[in-house]
């Protein structure tokens, strides 16, 4: 196993006026209390400690202090003098995250303001973080020291991750695995043997399900508190639901990379859904089915529960993927959610698992890719004229809102209808 370490960068959002001036209340008796301590020249934390002690922080700003300021004086860094700004620094046991994937800002972070009292504040992840962060939230990483900043009046919150990451060896030979997201199957999983048929997929109906009923009811019982007061109440009942769903979503991606992780080399591959969600409108019944749906949270434990095992993750044009057929290539069309019907009559795929076809051609698509990637180097470095060419849709309709209309968004947040009613406790 090898330690894999990220800093993740959370953006803290417009804290209201009582939250800034608590914010700067802690900044400015840190950077005090930072100061005595330097020109103190404590190069112990015992020393450290007697200076610190009487500054209006919380006890985990303090001990972060404590180990610091030795590093400082004469310790790693050996400073003769302190820069202006330094962020103010918390030990591991002070901050907490919070994870409520029902509100418009899913990400919550407490930070200490001093021993009896903490600041809850929305934070947005940066969003090539959010594996980490899932996997954070999960237990599956370990929160090392955290950092708050000010930027020109604008509040960040660094965390220090780290997480085991199983060393794998690799081979020539890799099992590409296509992943199909769902609104009627969860997720589904399926690949090629090694003469190119279809074999031992996976479907995850049941919990697809089960997640399309929690939201349905979570959304009904809701809107009916929201219109009789109870706030407090619709807030409290759609945690418990989403508690739910969060389980479910968990349990179903740890089994995908159970499912790869029996194959040589495998390499699990997802669809790119970056910018479909603002390319779709379905009207506001379909967009909230669709955009409430936790994509980005799906993709996010995959990846970072299959970087645990050594596994790569790749990602490919979402277009056609549940159009086209997986055998012959040509247009469809799914008369039912779990149907596929092939058009062309010459082919022996007449009518097929539609879930399952659309996991095939993702898988395929990642195939192409590493054709047209190793024929295009090749060309380069005998400097051929000729053009190498991959299997590409060059129609108007190639685009990523066309994937969108067949494979759903990447979104976890509600519908635009209840965004701004359920922001959440920590919002104010």
């Amino acid at each position: 196993m090898t330690e894999v370490t990220e800093t993740l960068e959370l953006k803290l959002v417009e804290p209201n006026a009582h939250k800034h001036r608590k914010l700067c209340e802690t900044k400015r008796a840190y950077q005090q209390a930072l100061e005595a301590a330097f020109t103190a020249n404590c190069t112990t934390q015992s020393a450290a400690n007697d200076v610190v002690v009487n500054y209006d922080l919380s006890g985990y700003a303090k001990n972060a202090l404590k180990k610091y300021v030795p590093q400082l004086c004469g310790g790693s860094y050996d400073a003769k003098e302190l820069h202006d700004d330094h962020p103010v620094r918390f030990t591991n046991e002070g901050p907490k995250l919070d994870h409520k994937p029902q509100n418009a800002i899913e990400w919550y972070v407490k930070i200490p303001h001093h021993d009896d009292y903490h600041l809850w504040l929305p934070a947005q992840p940066n969003p090539e973080q959010r594996e980490w962060l899932e996997a954070l939230h999960a237990g599956d990483a370990k929160m090392g020291e955290c950092r708050l900043f000010d930027r020109d009046g604008e509040w960040y919150f660094h965390i220090v991750a780290t997480r085991d990451v199983e060393e794998r060896e690799t081979s020539s030979a890799e099992t590409p695995i296509g992943v199909d997201i769902g609104e009627a199957s969860l997720v589904t999983v399926c690949h090629r043997d090694e003469r190119g048929s279809p074999t031992a997929p996976n479907l995850w109906n049941d919990e697809g399900t089960r997640v399309r009923q929690l939201r349905e009811t979570y959304f009904t019982a809701t809107r009916r508190l929201q219109k009789r007061g109870s706030e407090r109440i619709a807030e409290s009942y759609g945690d418990e639901l989403w508690r739910h769903i969060d389980h479910i979503l968990h349990t179903v991606t740890s089994e995908v990379v159970v499912y790869a992780d029996q194959f040589e080399n495998p390499v699990l591959v997802l669809e790119d859904l970056t910018h479909i969600r603002e390319n779709m409108d379905y009207g506001a019944f379909m967009n909230r089915r669709l955009h409430g749906w936790g994509f980005a949270k799906v993709h996010a434990q995959i990846r970072y529960k299959a970087a645990e095992k050594g596994i790569r993750v790749e990602t490919v044009n979402p277009a056609y993927t549940s159009k086209a057929c997986h055998c012959c290539g040509e247009q469809g069309y799914r008369p039912k959610q779990a149907t596929f019907k092939c058009s062309n009559s010459e082919c022996w795929v007449s009518e097929y698992q539609a879930d399952v076809n659309a996991a095939l051609n993702i898988a395929d698509r990642y195939l192409e890719n590493r054709r047209f990637s190793t024929s295009t180097r090749i060309s380069d470095s005998l400097d051929l004229s000729g053009e190498s060419h991959s299997r590409e849709y060059t129609s108007g309709d190639d685009s990523a809102e066309e994937g969108g209309r067949l494979t759903v968004p990447q979104d976890s947040q509600a519908d635009a209808d209840t965004q701004q009613e359920t922001l959440g406790t920590y919002a104010s």
